[in-house]
């Protein structure tokens, strides 16, 4: 089901087509415009999306959408500048969400942004008009200290507040119906927590409701914002009770790890250190603490699956990499790139003895060493092997193939890649 309207989608297309008009003091009106593209020529940002050599021509004397994208944009250029929000090749108009979003973290990648034109402003105005409808854009890695950006969709109360909350407010009814348990903190993380607040605790300027102006530490600043949601307290272990707290080392040593995210996030506003955010996820991944902040909010890393026994085939060993490191993440959108990359390693773990005419004789000695020659096992892998093979043709595991099966719901990715990621770890311990 889409969840970004018509409305939406009209109001992004038109921020790309026409711009906005902004204002300051020395220039006063002046409008700002940036391409979708970003840096690259049209046509080279179309290619590292879509398969554009096999997608269909719309014009009659061109074999695919490459030829005639060149012939209209470049060689006559008769084609309007928004032209491709209104060709259904691409389905921006009429698509899927997946579609939308993922094409928007395209245009904001740091291999095809413009950084001198004004992609961040357009980035801000884009995720103010898709957090009405419950996704956002943000912040998920680095590329050469540049910024990659993911999609993720806001929780019920997100959405009714229209605005940031901390964690423990996000996942509210998740937390009291128990369906979220997190892991316990150990009293060492969360001293080492404390320690980098302790690094990183500077002074905030403020003003008060009567416009008196005062100063304030970060970690004190911390605990009057969480006053802001609620009422911040701590577990007494005199009184065997939670009672209320001015001092954030007592809440972060003496309280649930719900509550502990709250005051990371909230510390993460005050001071946008990218230092302090890869240091706290250093810290939690070094203590085994399955969870990461990411673009100022923690997210479950799902799984660490270890591979034992890694192909030594670079390009498979690159996939396989590529897949689980984006299923860390447990965002939709790198899940969904998670299991593209997952599925091109089975095929190409299909061809580990041999590609081209070669392969299905390749495929047939990687399940036979398996099976260990054993002839019901080699039945068994046989038929998992072929069902995982009907299961790519059939759906739209790729995003680029606009003729599969649409994946329905976002749980079904968990359970396309641990089916697939199963068999691909198991034969790896068998490969010669």
């Amino acid at each position: 089901m889409n969840h970004i309207t018509e409305i939406t989608r009209r109001d992004i297309i038109a921020l790309f087509r026409n711009g906005y008009k902004d204002y300051n003091f020395l220039d006063g009106s002046y409008k700002v415009h940036y391409n979708y593209f970003g840096r690259l020529p049209e046509i080279e940002f179309l290619r590292k999306s879509y398969p554009l050599d096999k997608m269909p021509s719309n014009d009659p004397k061109f074999d695919n959408a490459q030829e005639d994208i060149w012939q209209h944009t470049v060689n006559n250029d008769d084609w309007t500048s928004d032209w491709i929000f209104t060709d259904d090749r691409f389905e921006l108009r009429k698509g899927s969400d997946i579609i939308w979003l993922k094409f928007l973290c395209a245009v904001f990648h740091p291999e095809n942004r413009e950084e001198a034109g004004h992609w961040k402003e357009y980035l801000d105005k884009i995720n103010n008009l898709i957090r009405i409808d419950g996704y956002e854009l943000y912040e998920s890695e680095k590329i050469s200290d540049r910024a990659v950006y993911s999609w993720r969709k806001l929780t019920i109360e997100e959405i009714a507040h229209k605005g940031f909350l901390p964690f423990s407010l996000r996942h509210k009814s998740s937390i009291e119906s128990k369906s979220l348990k997190l892991p316990t903190i150990s009293k060492r993380l969360r001293t080492e927590i404390i320690n980098l607040f302790n690094q990183y605790n500077e002074t905030q300027y403020r003003t008060d409701e009567t416009n008196w102006n005062y100063s304030i530490t970060s970690k004190e600043a911390v605990i009057e914002d969480l006053r802001a949601y609620y009422t911040p307290k701590a577990f007494d272990e005199i009184t065997k009770n939670y009672s209320e707290t001015t001092d954030l080392d007592s809440f972060v040593m003496s309280n649930f790890p719900h509550c502990v995210f709250d005051a990371i996030e909230l510390f993460v506003c005050l001071n946008n250190h990218n230092n302090f955010v890869d240091e706290i996820n250093f810290i939690l991944r070094k203590n085994g603490y399955p969870y990461k902040l990411l673009g100022g909010k923690f997210e479950s890393e799902k799984i660490d699956v270890q591979i034992k026994e890694i192909a030594k085939e670079p390009g498979l060993r690159e996939l396989i990499e590529q897949a689980m490191t984006r299923y860390r993440r447990s965002d939709l959108a790198d899940k969904q790139i998670a299991v593209e990359k997952l599925w091109d390693a089975f095929e190409r773990l299909k061809t580990y003895y041999g590609s081209g005419k070669q392969k299905s004789a390749s495929a047939e000695r990687v399940v036979n060493e398996i099976a260990k020659g054993e002839e019901n096992y080699r039945s068994l892998f046989n038929e998992e092997f072929q069902k995982l093979t009907q299961i790519g043709n059939s759906f739209r595991i790729r995003h680029h193939e606009i003729d599969k099966i649409e994946i329905a719901d976002n749980d079904y990715y968990d359970y396309f890649f641990q089916r697939c990621f199963v068999l691909i770890n198991l034969a790896l311990k068998y490969l010669k």
